[in-house]
């Protein structure tokens, strides 16, 4: 992927002005939540954006500070004693993070099913909805955040505090709420508006709730937006106070086991939250490209060390920010790294201005991009498209994401997915009927293109209910890789527990390397078409399985 593409330049260029509006008040309201200043926010984002856009191969992921490290920074600072000894504890984490990429830790992200990356997306798009609403009515006791709420005072959890924004609706905050999501709306609805692709809509979503609030603020309007439901940037009254901001880290803390365990748990739950959002911002290209995972691990360390040696908080991928981004008309990475240098030229130029965006309006644009993510049609996809084995894990994972968090959710979602990968492996889908068979007849099992442990149970099953005198011919002419316990049993069976029933085995197609035709030497034929003996070899090269056999196919998939 080339550094810069410009293919799509102008849509990129416009989803970057997006996902800096949706990720202005994320990095402040998350740094505020972390305990740590609200600047240290910005940087995360800044460098996010930029170094690790750059570092990145992934074309659609925004990185910036993420909600999911929250409580870790809050608590790290209070047990580290200071900021400064916490950001060597994310130089560290950064540095831990590259080593990950080198030892190509990022395959783990392979083995993410899709049915749970959907469920999360989905979950993620309903937690935004529910955040949002109480910004949209003005009542904003929770900071924004991405995946879970962030509490400020410890007393309010996410359903408490919409119930209590209920009660306490501003109707300024409401009535430009619902002007910016008009706006959106209209973008999508209205023909000749649908034709003006050079101007995104959340941009003048945001404009319109901005110019609103300001004629209820002239006009001296009870409907007026205080300042506490506005973007809130740090303004600085001069370049010292400017460089003032940023921060070192304490390097005399190096020997500080603490500093050490802050750092390993930053690098885990950092690492993991990237790599889920790096799979499920791939499933939301619409160009359907693959990141190379090991190297995003790579960015992100660099990202972590850099930010956090200037004074900034650690970061993560971050899945609102990218479906921003996608949903936004982003293509390349060009859109990442113009979002950040769209908020480092915000923070130097137009601090003062960016301080009028009402928060409600912001909530609009959020709750598109939730509804987007969560939409019905979704559900209905899911619930078409998918067996129940793959349905159940996505509402399970919806569902535990919206009650508890990203990670404990994707943990029981992926919980559920793997016991129906059992279950489906014990089911005996390809499990050999007696009533089927006719005496005299060949069973021929094929086994799949890779056979797993978890097959172990369903091969087993069909062995113990195989017919006395029965000819079995093990086929595994199309497999590529078999599990060294599978094999082992094929080994143990066809040695001495098919001898009890006067079992005739013929094996098929195994590779040299597995060591299992030179173990068995008794068996040296298979019946063929014409009664003929055919060495069991020969069946590699195109030799019909008997007409009369009974065939169980691809033996070792899941049910």
């Amino acid at each position: 992927m080339k550094l810069l593409d410009t293919t799509y330049l102008k849509s990129d260029l416009k989803s970057g002005l997006v996902v800096f509006l949706v990720a202005l008040p994320l990095c402040l309201g998350i740094a505020l939540a972390s305990g740590a200043p609200l600047f240290a926010g910005i940087i995360s984002g800044v460098v996010g954006g930029i170094v690790v856009g750059v570092l990145s191969n992934s074309p659609l992921s925004v990185t910036g500070p993420a909600a999911g490290l929250t409580a870790i920074v809050l608590t790290a600072i209070s047990t580290l004693g200071s900021f400064q000894a916490f950001l060597l504890a994310g130089v560290i984490a950064g540095v831990l993070q590259i080593v990950l990429g080198y030892l190509k830790a990022g395959v783990i992200s392979n083995y993410l099913p899709s049915n749970v990356i959907e469920g999360m997306l989905a979950g993620i798009g309903i937690l935004i909805i529910l955040t949002q609403l109480p910004h949209a009515v003005g009542y904003d006791v929770i900071n924004e955040g991405d995946f879970f709420h962030v509490d400020k005072d410890g007393k309010h959890d996410l359903f408490s505090t919409i119930i209590d924004a209920i009660n306490f609706v501003h109707l300024g905050a409401l009535l430009v709420m619902l002007a910016s999501l008009g706006v959106i709306i209209a973008f999508k609805k209205v023909p000749f508006l649908q034709k003006i692709k050079s101007i995104p809509s959340s941009l003048v979503a945001v404009l319109v709730g901005v110019g609103l609030n300001e004629i209820f603020v002239y006009t001296g309007s009870s409907l007026a937006i205080s300042s506490e439901h506005l973007v809130s940037l740090p303004v600085p009254d001069s370049m010292a106070a400017f460089w003032g901001q940023f921060s070192l880290p304490d390097f005399s803390q190096i020997v500080n086991p603490s500093v050490w365990v802050v750092a390993l748990t930053i690098v885990a739950v950092a690492s993991i939250e990237t790599l889920l959002c790096i799979e499920a911002s791939d499933k939301l290209d619409p160009l359907k490209r693959y990141t190379n995972t090991n190297r995003e691990l790579k960015a992100q360390g660099v990202g972590n060390m850099l930010s956090c040696m200037i004074g900034g908080l650690p970061m993560t991928s971050v899945i609102v920010r990218s479906s921003a981004n996608v949903n936004s008309g982003g293509r390349t990475k060009l859109a990442t790294i113009s979002h950040g240098l769209f908020l480092l030229l915000a923070v130097i130029v137009i601090p003062t201005l960016l301080n009028r965006i009402p928060l409600a309006s912001l909530a609009a644009v959020l709750i598109v991009i939730g509804y987007n993510l969560a939409s019905p049609k979704v559900f209905i996809h899911m619930w078409k498209n998918s067996k129940k084995f793959q349905f159940i894990p996505f509402v399970v994972t919806v569902v535990a994401i919206v009650l508890s968090d990203l990670l404990v959710g994707v943990a029981i979602g992926l919980t559920v997915s793997v016991y129906f990968i059992l279950r489906g492996n014990l089911k005996l889908a390809y499990f050999f009927k007696k009533d089927e068979h006719s005496k005299g007849k060949a069973i021929h099992m094929e086994l799949a293109q890779e056979v797993s442990f978890l097959n172990k149970a369903a091969i087993k099953q069909t062995f113990a209910h195989l017919p006395e005198n029965s000819h079995l011919i093990i086929d595994a002419s199309n497999t590529v890789y078999i599990d060294h316990d599978v094999l082992q049993l094929i080994k143990e069976f066809a040695k001495t527990g098919c001898k009890d029933k006067q079992i005739e085995i013929s094996l098929v197609g195994f590779r040299s390397e597995y060591k299992i035709e030179n173990s068995i030497t008794h068996l040296t034929s298979v019946i063929s078409d014409n009664d003929k003996p055919v060495s069991p070899m020969s069946l590699k090269s195109g030799v019909k399985v008997p007409s009369n056999a009974l065939v169980i196919k691809d033996l070792g998939k899941a049910g």
